[in-house]
């Protein structure tokens, strides 16, 4: 019997208490406890302690959202969404609970679990090691099971602290510094173990910023989205430009920037409230409510290329030397260069084949180019 949670959901209870199908009304001593969906009624003085050498999972589960997790909104609902307490009775959400219950977030997979006194604790892993662990585990593979009845693989480092989230979030997989905290590139090989709740709350955020609290205010109707055009508009200084950025320009960096293959956030601005884009707005779990300053920044670069005045070009090309310059494109623009093989020639992005077409076509660096003016505009012939 636990005496101290007795005598809090008795506390509780003089004012009533009404929480996932637990219902408790006290009157001085006697009290009265109904579980609807388990057909458990119980009144008197005795009632409470009834409740917890019978459904102790109830009585635990009330004092643990009351008194345990954090209290402000956006965490206290992120945290029930984790668990699908919202969806999910007790006695089978605690059935779950007792071998693990996993969501992804972004790139982060975080499960939740209790031990037999009904503490919860949280894990986060990259979604790819959780895979991982998985195949591992089958294989019989995964080390032995730690002091909270977690397993790993031994290939992974292990954190007990939250604030580790914030170095393994600095640098991706390469050692590259991560200037937009949200892009799919969030290295591997770390496990974050044994949180508490409000520690696994300050993990994800130091992964991805505010990214709880905007979820939230979606959810709850109340996101707050500033448009392209409002957002260029408040720019001063070196960045006042980006407000000359054309139309169809705006669409193409949403292309480019805010596609999942780029950031995780599922982008809910436009280029104005009455004017979508027609770039997808993505997958994501967590909403973008505004164009991000990486986004600001490359749109003055993309201002000052545009206000270039065209001209026509005609280089003679094979028709494979067409098709790699496309293939070299892609290439950069999908950032897998690194995943061409030297040896594999029949990329057209390969180094040697890039060099050879470099050596054919370019003199000293440059094309030369034959120009002849015409109007405006300017005809460059190779």
């Amino acid at each position: 019997m636990d005496d101290a949670l007795a005598a809090a959901i008795r506390d509780a209870a003089a004012d009533g208490i009404e929480f996932d199908g637990l219902a408790v009304e006290c009157s001085g001593a006697a009290c009265s406890v109904k579980l609807p969906q388990e057909g458990f009624t119980q009144v008197g003085t005795d009632a409470i302690e009834e409740l917890l050498d019978s459904y102790p999972a109830y009585a635990h589960n009330w004092h643990f959202w009351h008194a345990t997790a954090p209290q402000k909104d956006d965490r206290w609902a992120f945290l029930r969404w984790l668990e699908g307490a919202e969806t999910t009775p007790v006695a089978p959400r605690y059935d779950a609970l007792q071998s693990g219950v996993t969501e992804t977030w972004g790139q982060l997979a975080i499960t939740v679990q209790i031990d037999e006194e009904f503490e919860r604790s949280y894990d986060i892993t990259h979604v790819d090691d959780l895979t991982d662990e998985a195949s591992s585990a089958e294989d019989d593979q995964i080390s032995d099971e730690d002091e909270s009845g977690h397993g790993e693989p031994p290939s992974l480092e292990r954190f007990e602290d939250p604030q580790a989230a914030r170095e393994i979030a600095r640098l991706d997989e390469k050692g590259r510094y991560r200037p937009l905290k949200t892009a799919p590139s969030l290295s591997t090989g770390w496990h974050l173990a044994d949180l508490a709740a409000s520690e696994v709350v300050r993990a994800v955020e130091w992964f991805y910023p505010a990214t709880i609290a905007n979820w939230h205010r979606e959810r709850q109707g109340e996101l707050d989205v500033t448009h392209w055009e409002e957002t260029a508009a408040r720019q001063t200084g070196i960045y006042a430009v980006i407000e000359e950025l054309p139309d169809a320009a705006v669409d193409w960096m949403a292309g480019a920037c805010c596609d999942d293959s780029q950031c995780l956030k599922r982008r809910q601005w436009d280029r104005s409230a009455g004017n979508p884009l027609d770039t997808p707005r993505g997958e994501g779990d967590f909403p973008c409510r505004e164009p991000c300053s990486l986004v600001t920044a490359a749109a003055r670069k993309w201002t000052t290329l545009e206000s270039e005045g065209t001209r026509t070009y005609e280089i003679e090309l094979t028709l494979s030397e067409m098709n790699q310059l496309s293939e070299i494109v892609d290439a950069v623009a999908e950032d897998r260069v690194d995943e061409i093989r030297e040896a594999d020639v029949n990329d057209g992005a390969n180094r040697y084949r890039a060099r050879y077409l470099r050596a054919k076509l370019f003199e000293d660096d440059e094309l030369p180019f034959e120009e002849t003016a015409t109007g405006d505009e300017e005809s460059v012939k190779h």
